[in-house]
């Protein structure tokens, strides 16, 4: 791996590890204070197909600076199920008791207002746990619910200028989930690329001056007959897939009888699923231990710049994205180095967002991609 991409590598897991860790580092292991029990969750290995939808998810787990997942197609077909299940899977973040920005234990953000506080004062940081948070963005939001603003009950009753976090701090080291995405405001899609770009989340207004860290996996869906989505935010997006309706009988008979065994008896139903659950869980924290040290190889990284030449995309986040969706699925599925193989099944998601539209193709973007291949990878 040249070093340019050892760099990024390292920095994405830094970052994986700071969104939502499946395991804690040995040593200095803060004492978590009691969970309360979570709600019955629909289990993510209990959900009948749309397999791309969850394989890209499952990468996002593993390598959180992919840059999230666009879901795009119909309604009804398991998107926002799929999110909360997959974020019931992963076991308590470690997180420090009272923090409204989800700092953890071991390693406070320096920018955060409540941990930097304490610090300040000489006062001990006592950890806790919390599950990995769930934020739904919805459409109709203000900026200032967004981003946070000038706390005004207690600017009138005692008279304190303090900030209230908004929905991008309570989004910190888990997931912010967007449906209908491409109908979003502009000006919150320019609140959302800040955030995606720097990894933080700034506000100067109301006389106050707050910085905070606000790292999360953003994941969106939409049908995209009922608007475009902005091509700066279609561009952050690591991985896009496109679900459909099933058509076969057997999983639509499936998917119904599931939903209302889960529906009659919620906890048994997730007990029916536990052992897979925890298999999974397990899989994934293991493919997070072993993600730095899967070998990229430089033909493999030589093979995913031919293939985005041969598209014409633009820009180099292209192969970043592939390589790096390459990597976590090879860290997955247990291999030591990125195969073709692995670059073959990620590059319509990794890739077919990024392709200038071409009103002579009828083809639409996965056929050029599948064309791409075959012409590059050969047979």
């Amino acid at each position: 791996m040249d070093d340019s991409l050892a760099t990024a590598s390292a920095l994405a897991g830094n970052f994986a590890a700071d969104l939502h860790p499946l395991t804690t580092p040995a040593g200095n292991r803060p004492a978590a204070a009691r969970t309360p029990a979570r709600r019955s969750v629909f289990p993510f290995t209990a959900l009948v197909g749309q397999d791309g939808m969850r394989d890209a998810l499952l990468l996002a787990v593993v390598d959180a600076g992919l840059g999230g997942v666009l879901v795009t197609g119909d309604r009804g077909t398991g998107k926002s199920t799929a999110v909360r299940a997959l974020a019931a899977l992963l076991p308590d973040m470690p997180v420090v008791q009272g923090c409204a920005y989800h700092c953890h234990p071991l390693q406070p953000s320096p920018d955060c207002p409540h941990c930097s506080a304490l610090q300040a004062r000489g006062v001990a940081l006592l950890a806790g746990a919390r599950p990995v948070p769930v934020v739904d963005l919805p459409l109709g939001a203000s900026e200032d619910r967004v981003v946070g603003a000038l706390d005004l009950e207690r600017a009138l009753v005692h008279g304190e200028k303090a900030f209230e976090p908004g929905l991008l701090a309570r989004a910190h080291r888990g997931f912010l989930y967007i449906d209908e995405i491409n109908l979003l405001e502009d000006h919150l899609v320019d609140v959302l690329l800040d955030a995606a770009s720097s990894g933080e989340n700034v506000v100067e207004r109301d006389g106050l001056s707050v910085r905070h860290a606000a790292r999360f996996v953003l994941v969106g869906s939409g049908n995209p007959e009922e608007g475009e989505l902005r091509p700066q935010l279609l561009d952050r997006f690591g991985l896009a897939v496109d679900v459909r309706t099933p058509t076969d009988l057997a999983v639509r008979v499936e998917v119904v009888r599931r939903r209302a065994a889960f529906e009659q008896d919620p906890a048994a139903f997730v007990a029916t699923y536990e052992q897979a659950e925890q298999a999974l869980r397990d899989r994934l924290a293991m493919a997070q231990q072993r993600l730095q040290q899967v070998d990229v190889p430089d033909a493999m990284v030589e093979a995913a710049a031919r293939l985005c030449i041969a598209l014409g995309t633009d820009g180099l986040r292209g192969e970043l994205t592939l390589v790096r969706a390459a990597r976590a699925a090879a860290a997955l599925d247990g291999s030591a180095a990125v195969t073709l193989e692995h670059l073959r099944d990620w590059a319509i998601p990794a890739l077919r967002h990024r392709l200038r539209r071409n009103p002579l193709d009828e083809g639409g973007s996965d056929v050029r991609i599948e064309r791409a291949l075959t012409e590059v990878f050969g047979a």
